[in-house]
């Protein structure tokens, strides 16, 4: 059996793809103006959440009633991951940038008083 290779077709600002590596043929369609409404569309937001929740749920039940330890370190690590990124995004963050600033600014006076090129 000779096996082509896909081939992709631009019709009405559309991409068709067709594969002959299957025995049965495999279109993809997609459109821009589709993707630009699915991803303003709280509908899919929503499908996609209850996908989510629907698989999370599938996956520790099965933990949870065995008694296992794993969705407690998955609660750790994820509540330390969150709780970190926060606090740099909205705490640290600012004041490290304003500190280095600073250093920069001190650093340049200071060269600048004594005579010394940074980069020597």
């Amino acid at each position: 059996a000779k096996t082509a290779s896909p081939t992709i077709t631009i019709r009405h600002n559309a991409i068709f793809f067709w594969s002959r590596r299957c025995s049965t043929h495999i279109t993809d369609y997609f459109t821009m103006a589709s993707f630009i409404e699915k991803i303003v569309s709280p509908a899919f937001y929503q499908k996609k959440m209850a996908s989510t929740t629907h698989s999370l749920a599938e996956y520790y039940k099965p933990l949870f009633r065995s008694g296992s330890i794993k969705p407690l370190w998955h609660i750790m690590i994820a509540t330390s991951v969150i709780m970190y990124t926060q606090n740099y995004v909205f705490n640290k963050g600012v004041h490290v940038q304003h500190k280095r600033e600073e250093q920069k600014k001190a650093l340049e006076e200071y060269y600048s008083n004594h005579g010394i090129t940074p980069h020597h």
